[in-house]
């Protein structure tokens, strides 16, 4: 029996339209997958075993996108292993332990190993033992163990100018160090101790991590920088090289085939132009960018 025009016009409008739909399905779809493949820095990455390379570079400061998105490699059963390229003279504490404490958790489920570059110090130094094996260029800076605040007393620059700031506290030791009061006995007693709580959960994480006795991470720890040369002689590195010498580590150690692909753990691709700026300001003067900025940093800087 034929159909009437109107039926096969009804049926072609509706073929057109399922096709419509199916092809916005198919580009969605497509559109997940490259995504997600970007944020790991290749369209194959679902499909293929590769070692995730993360860069850690510049001042370190906490992130918890970045953290997240390295826990979540821990799960990946297409990452065998990881990379870690660091490349920082340090940062905020929290900002070294939180990284620290992400990547303790993906090397407890994939091998892990840490490659240093010109700069490795202090919470990029951190960093860097979260690995099971740190690899480092002979004249790699590192080292630099420890905690710093800085703060200053411009009270008497204040009395010359005329100035007298009044400052309201519920407390003697609210917002002390305070470069508008001069500084207490008690508020500088209780502020070191307070630097040396931290500094002593550094020297812990560095004597567990590196297997040496305490009194000998004590010794290395009083803030100064090592060359990676120096460093490996003293145990705070494993290995002198590149990341080369970390992928043979891997085959070598843990079976890691030498020809898997490295894949860039990409985070985002919106620019962060807050942080660029910050970090250029901090690279520029660490010193006084520091007295602006709130919190205990793990930094490395030449004396200026």
């Amino acid at each position: 029996m034929s159909l009437d025009a109107d039926m096969i016009f009804d049926r072609r409008r509706l073929k057109r339209a399922l096709t419509f739909w199916r092809l916005v399905a198919l580009a969605a779809f497509a559109g997940l997958v490259v995504a997600a493949a970007g944020r790991f820095g290749g369209a194959d990455f679902i499909t293929r075993d590769h070692v995730a390379r993360i860069t850690i570079d510049g001042i370190i400061f906490d992130d918890d996108e970045r953290s997240r998105a390295i826990k979540d490699l821990a799960a990946r059963d297409d990452v065998k292993a990881v990379v870690v390229r660091v490349d920082s003279p340090g940062g905020t504490f929290v900002g070294g332990e939180a990284l620290f404490t992400a990547l303790r958790r993906v090397a407890d489920k994939k091998p892990t190993v840490a490659v240093m570059g010109g700069t490795a110090t202090s919470a990029g130094y951190m960093v860097a033992i979260a690995a099971d094996h740190v690899v480092a260029r002979r004249g790699t800076l590192t080292g630099s163990i420890g905690v710093i605040l800085q703060t200053a007393d411009v009270t008497q620059l204040l009395d010359k100018l005329g100035i007298k700031p009044e400052v309201f506290k519920s407390g003697p030791m609210k917002a002390q160090p305070n470069p508008f009061e001069r500084l207490s006995d008690p508020a500088r007693e209780a502020t070191q101790d307070m630097l040396m709580e931290l500094y002593g959960q550094f020297v812990d994480m560095v004597a567990d991590r590196r297997k040496m006795p305490r009194d000998k991470v004590v010794a290395l720890a009083d803030g100064r920088v090592y060359s990676g040369l120096t460093a490996k002689n003293n145990g705070l590195v494993d290995a002198i090289g590149d990341e080369d010498q970390a992928l043979d580590w891997l085959a070598s150690a843990h079976g890691v085939a030498r020809d898997l692909p490295l894949r860039d753990l990409k985070l985002t691709d919106e620019p962060l132009p807050w942080r660029d700026a910050l970090t250029s300001q901090l690279q520029k003067a660490l010193f006084s960018e520091r007295l602006r900025l709130d919190g205990v940093f793990s930094l490395w800087h030449p004396s200026l």
